[in-house]
């Protein structure tokens, strides 16, 4: 059965290996200082679908005080549609909620239409109008 709990910083290095393995879009901060980092700031931030003590899917939720986000939606391809991204979704959702959030975004490969059919499937809706920048920073030791 599949429980939902929180990331610890012992999980970093399965993390990676979720997303590595569900194809997820690599960027600049998938490495183990970053995951740790993140869940030293936020230890709610990292949600983690669990089956039989394995990761077999993740969510980034975030909270700035004002919005709610989700990144890094993955779930392992073996694993797919059993329900599980849905599920990591509603806990992500609800724990925005409580926390007072009225705007959630989603951040999500746009040109992947297995993405987007899914964030719609859950409510979510593409605003073609926005366009996301970004600024990648060099990691200082």
């Amino acid at each position: 059965m599949i429980q939902v709990r929180h990331a610890n910083v012992e999980d970093a290095a399965a993390v990676l290996a979720v997303w590595a393995e569900a194809d997820a879009e690599p960027t600049m901060t998938d490495d183990e200082i970053a995951i740790r980092a993140l869940i030293n700031h936020a230890p709610e931030a990292v949600l983690l679908a669990v089956d039989d003590e394995r990761i077999v899917g993740t969510l980034i939720v975030g909270w700035d005080g004002w919005r709610g986000g989700f990144y890094r939606l993955a779930v392992l391809p073996r694993c797919r549609r059993r329900g599980i991204a849905r599920r990591l979704v509603n806990d992500g959702e609800r724990q925005l909620i409580d926390r007072g959030a009225r705007r959630l975004a989603v951040v999500a490969v746009t040109g992947d239409p297995g993405a987007v059919q899914f964030w719609q499937a859950v409510g979510y809706d593409i605003q073609p109008d926005r366009k996301r920048l970004v600024k990648n920073v060099p990691l200082v030791p």
